[in-house]
């Protein structure tokens, strides 16, 4: 295990690590109170709704993406995360004030989750890229597994949390809460010692502007197809919002309690991924592939669970196949871009992953609302499949062509 937890060695990750973890439980706090907001106090179980919702809060990253990218390469992450968390703050306290008062609407969640959405298209690039400064480049893909560990421990406790605070006072308090939480991401940021960043020249991650990214993995086909795959399970397969709360309130008719444990179920499994990936060792294409296809056949099981354990323990297996094809993607993208131009590239990246879910989110949303939360599983289901897919034709092909340039010439 000494080598699954390398990074937290150095000072500067250990204490980034430390204020983002208690930031993310506040994050899952509040995501799992305004999915319950809008699922069962501002609508009647439309899980439309909470795809439109979904889909306000990601598009953003789509929509912006001419610019995230360059603003990353261009500026200090470190002063980028300053402002974007501070912002996060304070929209979360203004949602967190508005439903105290009992004067939200559900077109007011809508504003927020736009503005959210808006402030995280520039943070959420900045701070995957952020992590190449905390550690070297020989730690990189464990940084990256460690973080996505965080941000899946604090889904564990967060979910829970919240449904215990939104059954006893009320989601008004989860957002107060989450609020308070980036102090803590704030004081990291203030505490690290600049010195020991592994900083790069502003002026080579800078050189050219957005559609050099383009161009760069337009020429790089194991980037496209990682791409490719990572559009096709982040459009239609990682809608667990959606997926979760309408089999929890339809299916199994349960309470907000245990909504927020199956939701910290599945993140006991994103830990056991997170963890898995972490390993050393580079990331390959064939665990990816891999990952998908159990994802796949994960959320078809679970389409077809009948008693809301069953249902549970399936999300288990779930969370860690879709944590280990997130973190290999993201690592793997990372270790296999030039460093002037990882910026744009994981903003390209976090476009598709963040950007698919406004073209998603809404369609699954459909589906459980028209045809029952099973057949939107089923959609999830056929997502990781085709992914899987993608990554094998991909190899083939690989492996097609290595054989032709060993093969001898005839005369």
């Amino acid at each position: 295990m000494k080598g699954t937890f390398r990074s937290l060695a150095g000072y500067n990750y250990r204490m980034w690590a430390a204020g983002a973890l208690i930031s993310n439980i506040g994050t899952w706090m509040q995501r799992t109170a305004q999915d319950w907001l809008v699922l069962t106090q501002l609508t009647h179980q439309n899980a439309t709704a909470v795809g439109i919702v979904m889909s306000l809060q990601f598009g953003p990253a789509l929509l912006l993406l001419p610019l995230t990218g360059y603003v990353t390469d261009r500026f200090s992450r470190r002063r980028i995360l300053f402002v974007t968390q501070f912002a996060m703050s304070l929209l979360a306290l203004g949602l967190g004030l508005l439903t105290l008062s009992g004067h939200v609407q559900l077109w007011q969640v809508y504003v927020f989750a736009l503005l959210l959405g808006t402030v995280t298209a520039f943070d959420a690039p900045a701070r995957q890229t952020f992590v190449s400064e905390l550690v070297g480049e020989s730690d990189l893909a464990n940084a990256v597994a460690l973080n996505s560990t965080s941000f899946n421990a604090a889904r564990m406790i967060g979910p829970a949390a919240a449904g215990l605070l939104i059954a006893s006072t009320g989601t008004g308090a989860v957002f107060l809460i989450n609020a308070a939480s980036y102090g803590a991401v704030l004081a990291s940021l203030a505490l690290l010692r600049r010195g020991e960043l592994h900083r790069r020249d502003r002026s080579q991650r800078a050189q050219g502007g957005l559609m050099a990214g383009f161009r760069y993995v337009a020429g790089r086909p194991d980037l496209k197809v990682l791409l490719l795959m990572l559009f096709l399970l982040g459009t239609f397969g990682l809608n667990f919002p959606i997926f979760i709360s309408t089999m929890s309130v339809s299916v199994f008719h349960a309470g907000a309690r245990e909504y927020g444990l199956l939701t910290s179920a599945m993140a006991v499994g994103s830990v056991t991924g997170a963890l898995l990936a972490a390993r050393p060792g580079k990331p390959g294409i064939p665990r990816i592939i891999g990952a998908a296809a159990i994802f796949g056949i994960g959320c078809a099981a679970a389409a077809m669970a009948s008693a809301y354990a069953w249902f549970g323990a399936i999300l288990v297996a779930i969370g860690i196949s879709a944590q280990i094809f997130t973190t290999s993607t993201n690592s793997l993208v990372q270790l296999a871009t030039e460093p002037g131009m990882r910026g744009r590239v994981m903003a390209i990246l976090l476009a598709i992953f963040f950007g698919a879910t406004p073209l998603g989110a809404p369609t699954v949303g459909w589906v459980a609302d028209r045809f029952g939360p099973r057949w939107a599983l089923g959609v999830g289901a056929a997502s990781g499949i085709a992914a899987a897919i993608v990554g094998l034709r991909y190899l083939r092909l690989v492996r097609e062509r290595s054989a032709k340039v060993q093969a001898p010439s005839g005369e």
